[in-house]
């Protein structure tokens, strides 16, 4: 019996942690890229599925964004189809689209799609070319070495970058109490397809929709500090001083950079948090210490 009331008493205690952060957020959007271990492990997918229906049973919006490189990889290989990556990004010839298109745009987003609605959600799968969605362009990139006089362009074939946003068609979704969940691909102007980071994706959908927050799920703790801890609450200038002392850097860049955009381009907080603790998502929104590292424009409390 005492035990019963224990387990009763913490959760009348969560409850009441999460009162004042579910009014707080109710008619809010909330934009989370999911992806990393938190899309891979079947208890994760599960708690994430419940996570995302029981923020829309609050009244919050949730939209979210997804990735599935490994997903990508994977039927390339059984195809016999070499991946070719530089810098960490993977170069998309025509046949690669294809198969980026049949992955993301098909069974991942549909996995996704069913999973919340298994669990008593209304989840609508997109890509960026319903409704042009996802307004995109060929991505131009240069480098330049000290032994080169003129920069070298890498062409990456179809991987865009975001030019525009149809928030009219997302909007009327979250609107109507449907979730959407949005596969990376973009349309170009001549209606090619576009292979676009699902950071930046995400990154671009909350600055559109003016969102609450940006969450971005990821496979480590959180940004951390050259000692190893984890970083809680950072201002935009803080990142940037962490940027130019090397603190962040490799693989963690991108990342940052599109959190720090998002933040600058009207987003109220973008979030890296931990995909890999079990409702990751409820623990950052509705409780007082979160599990990840909290970018914002205004100074950190305390």
């Amino acid at each position: 019996m005492t035990l019963e009331r224990d387990a009763a008493s913490n959760v009348a205690k969560v409850l009441s942690e999460a009162l004042p952060y579910i009014r707080r957020y109710v008619g809010k959007t909330l934009v989370i890229k999911y992806g990393g271990n938190a899309m891979e492990n079947d208890d994760l997918k599960t708690g994430f599925a419940r996570d995302i229906v029981l923020m829309k049973a609050v009244g919050i919006h949730p939209v979210v964004v997804h990735g599935g490189g490994p997903q990508i990889g994977d039927l390339l290989k059984r195809l016999s189809i070499e991946s070719h990556f530089i810098d960490g990004m993977r170069v998309t010839d025509s046949q690669t689209m294809d198969v980026v298109e049949m992955v993301l745009g098909g069974h991942v987003n549909k996995e996704i799609v069913n999973l919340i609605n298994r669990h008593g959600g209304s989840a609508i799968g997109l890509t960026g070319k319903d409704a042009g969605l996802i307004q995109a362009k060929k991505m131009v990139v240069k480098r330049q070495t000290p032994e080169m006089t003129t920069p070298e362009i890498i062409d990456f074939g179809h991987v865009g970058e975001v030019t525009g946003i149809n928030t009219d068609l997302l909007n009327m979704l979250t609107k109507g109490d449907f979730i959407p969940v949005i596969a990376p691909i973009g349309v170009g102007a001549d209606g090619e397809s576009y292979n676009i980071n699902a950071d930046f994706v995400a990154g671009k959908v909350a600055e559109a929709l003016k969102a609450e927050k940006l969450m971005l799920l990821t496979n480590i703790a959180g940004l951390m500090d050259k000692e190893g801890r984890v970083l809680t609450g950072l201002t935009t200038a803080q990142v940037d001083g962490l940027i130019e002392d090397g603190t962040i850097y490799g693989g963690m860049l991108p990342k940052i950079r599109c959190a720090l955009e998002a933040v600058q381009g009207g987003v109220t907080t973008a979030h890296i948090v931990d995909g890999r603790v079990p409702n990751a998502v409820l623990l950052e929104i509705f409780t007082d210490t979160g599990v990840g590292t909290l970018i914002s424009n205004s100074k950190p409390a305390g």
